[in-house]
């Protein structure tokens, strides 16, 4: 697939396609991309599960120009669309519990944390502005069907606020790591997924290992990025 990205600033790196391969998606499924960006994520869950359908919803009207023609040039039109809007005033045309799935990479830092770039678009992607995490998990609960999934990647240091963002609607969470280079060592990077309305007790898995030792990636790792293979939490 092609992902268009403006000429400085934002960069998509592996996460979104982390995140969408973990949406247990099936086709004729429709999928809401929660802050799509320039589109990575829901490019990656089109391309691997034919016949989905998925809306990318983002603030950015440049990132909407861009996801729309990375779309149009990797034969993805007929299954994406993207939306312009805010989450906190969503378009009428999003409809509450519309979707299968919804999957989100909010920004990663709370609001007047850490040193946010100089660059409006990175800020934009990486802190947090107008919508704090909670509101970002209110929303995607807000859209997701009764019994379907919603997937969030954060960071691990702000795992336990995600999951008791998400226990206000759904149970049964899985907190999924992403480990470095070795199991249980300098997890910066989680996926979490839980299912509407559902019960039942959060429960932390294995995780994946992203990179042998001298820095390429893993098999496993391999298998999602180059391959297409789904992500199993």
């Amino acid at each position: 697939m092609t992902i268009l990205q403006p000429a400085g600033g934002y960069r998509t790196a592996i996460d979104p396609i982390l995140l969408a391969a973990a949406v247990p998606a099936q086709p004729g499924e429709t999928i809401l991309d929660a802050g799509s960006g320039t589109g990575a994520a829901a490019l990656a869950l089109a391309a691997r599960i034919e016949g989905v359908h998925v809306v990318g919803l983002d603030l950015e009207p440049g990132f909407i120009g861009l996801a729309a023609k990375s779309a149009e040039e990797s034969g993805l039109s007929q299954s994406i669309r993207f939306v312009e809007g805010d989450l906190l005033s969503p378009p009428a045309d999003l409809t509450p519990g519309g979707f299968d799935h919804v999957m989100a990479n909010p920004p990663y830092l709370a609001a007047a944390s850490g040193n946010p770039s100089p660059d409006a678009a990175r800020r934009a992607a990486t802190v947090e502005s107008g919508a704090r995490l909670d509101d970002w998990l209110r929303f995607i609960m807000t859209m997701a069907r009764a019994g379907g999934t919603v997937t969030v990647i954060h960071r691990y240091d702000r795992k336990d606020e995600v999951v008791e963002g998400l226990a206000k609607g759904a149970g049964g969470a899985k907190v999924f790591p992403l480990w470095p280079k070795k199991a249980g060592e300098g997890a910066k990077r989680v996926i979490i997924q839980a299912r509407k309305g559902e019960a039942g007790k959060t429960r932390i898995a294995k995780g994946l290992v992203l990179h042998n030792d001298d820095g390429s990636y893993t098999p496993e790792a391999e298998a999602i990025l180059r391959d297409a293979g789904p992500l199993t939490l």
